[in-house]
């Protein structure tokens, strides 16, 4: 097969986001989960998804093309492999995923991507007047779908940390902005006599309380709803920022660092777990991920010397950079002298 043209290569680039509404679409009247028993006609699914037949026909025929379906006779369709992952009980959360991240309150922040380039400021304050943060606490279900879309975002990395970084028997690990416990969850079930605090915004604690206690290790975590730009639960032997310095501003994120350093006691460490980027023109999906930083929250994705730097700003010192088998790395931290 012949090399793909440059010009052609563009245009697929550039078109891309055809594929991301089609899923989006898919995800959103639950198409995997209405061919999960059986092969059905666009016609047969129209009434119960408030579709138009003809159009839901043709969404179905061109995600068979892009191996998410299968037509299996004439104008009947089933779930393809790939599809199979679409399911709203599929490990992964591909669904909640693409509903929270190719959804239509993300998609309108993107509308203003050249806004956030000329300015720096934000498409979700554009588009919205909020936060990300200060819609989905106002959208409950657009927030659940974001919690369990950071579970399917980040795949792999939580087990990927977990083995990366030693915990040590009785140590207190503190998840700053811990969501769901996605990550704690992992390092206490890897590390048995590891404690845990979650600590969180209110509405996220319920939510990671529920999904902890139906995971086994709620006697070995405890829950404490903050602010972190208030304060941090103190006296932990390792704090931990997963995905979190990445959302803020410079000077939000010193806030963030200055109040884990009032928390830490001697011997403590800090851990963020962020990808951090390499230089020059190495790919990594980090460097795709710091426009979505731009764009929506209005953070950014650093170096380890920019990491360094900002950290030493927060009156902490980078003791390490520990690579992990996924695309995060964990930059340690103490307290400086």
């Amino acid at each position: 097969m012949s090399a793909v043209p440059p010009h052609a290569r563009l245009i697929q680039l550039a078109t891309a986001y055809w594929v991301s509404r089609l899923l989006y679409a898919a995800a959103q009247y639950s198409l995997a989960d209405r061919l999960a028993d059986a092969p059905k006609t666009a016609t047969e699914l129209a009434g119960q998804t408030g579709t138009h037949a003809p159009s839901l026909h043709r969404l179905m025929r061109a995600l068979a093309s892009l191996g998410v379906l299968s037509e299996v006779d004439s104008g009947r369709f089933t779930l393809a492999p790939l599809g199979e992952a679409l399911r709203s009980d599929a490990p992964g959360a591909a669904r909640a995923t693409i509903l929270a991240l190719a959804g239509d309150w993300w998609w309108r922040g993107w509308e203003h991507v050249l806004y956030c380039l000329e300015t720096g400021k934000t498409g979700m304050q554009k588009t919205s007047g909020k936060t990300v943060f200060g819609y989905l606490a106002q959208h409950p279900q657009e927030a659940a779908y974001f919690n369990d879309a950071m579970v399917g975002f980040h795949g792999s990395e939580p087990q990927a940390v977990a083995e990366a970084c030693e915990f040590s028997d009785g140590e207190t690990v503190i998840d700053v902005g811990g969501g769901t416990g996605n990550l704690l969850v992992t390092i206490l079930e890897q590390y048995p006599c590891t404690r845990g605090v979650l600590a969180d915004v209110p509405h996220v604690i319920d939510e990671a309380r529920t999904r902890i206690a139906s995971l086994g290790v709620l006697e070995r975590c405890a829950f404490k709803a903050v602010d972190f730009f208030e304060s941090v639960p103190a006296g932990g032997d390792v704090y931990v920022l997963s995905h979190v310095i990445h959302d803020w501003t410079e000077e939000e994120c010193l806030t963030i660092l200055r109040n884990c350093r009032r928390a830490m006691k001697p011997g403590s460490r800090l851990q963020i777990v962020e990808m951090v980027l390499p230089s020059g023109d190495t790919p990594h999906p980090g460097k795709l991920l710091d426009l979505a930083m731009l764009v929506m929250p209005g953070g950014q994705e650093r170096t380890a010397d920019e990491y360094r730097l900002l950290l030493n700003a927060a009156g902490l010192r980078m003791t390490r950079v520990i690579p992990t088998a996924s695309a995060v790395s964990v930059v340690e931290a103490v307290a400086a002298n």
